[in-house]
């Protein structure tokens, strides 16, 4: 069985940084696409940055482009994304999913989702 796990969510200040780490067990991460999602309060889950299973493709939506970085190990079965330059809007539950298709925008193509870590960032 597959499963995802996220860490390294809290509390930020506007400006300020966090790094979210995503595990993946039970299969070779190599395996999937990955991408990062984050769902806010009374708003839809979208996607926030996607990243191929070796790294060659990445996405971002042009809410984070050049201030979120993903980032994959997959000798580590591990996947990252870098968050700077946060601010209050980015406050949102984050998660990880593991797509078995190429890399995509919609949720509906990734098939094992985590639990999510919340982010907060405060102004």
């Amino acid at each position: 069985q597959v499963q995802l796990v996220e860490s390294g969510g809290g509390l930020a200040q506007a400006g300020g940084s966090l790094r979210l780490s995503c595990v993946v067990s039970g299969r070779a991460a190599s395996t999937y696409a990955m991408g990062w999602f984050r769902q806010a309060p009374g708003k839809e889950r979208d996607i926030v940055a996607g990243i191929s299973w070796n790294g060659g493709r990445l996405y971002y939506s042009d809410s984070v482009k050049g201030r979120f970085t993903i980032s994959r190990d997959n000798a580590k079965n591990m996947v990252y994304l870098q968050m700077s330059s946060l601010i209050p809007e980015d406050t949102a539950v984050y998660y990880c999913a593991a797509s078995e298709k190429s890399l995509a925008r919609a949720s509906s193509a990734y098939d094992i989702w985590g639990q999510g870590t919340q982010v907060t960032v405060s102004s």
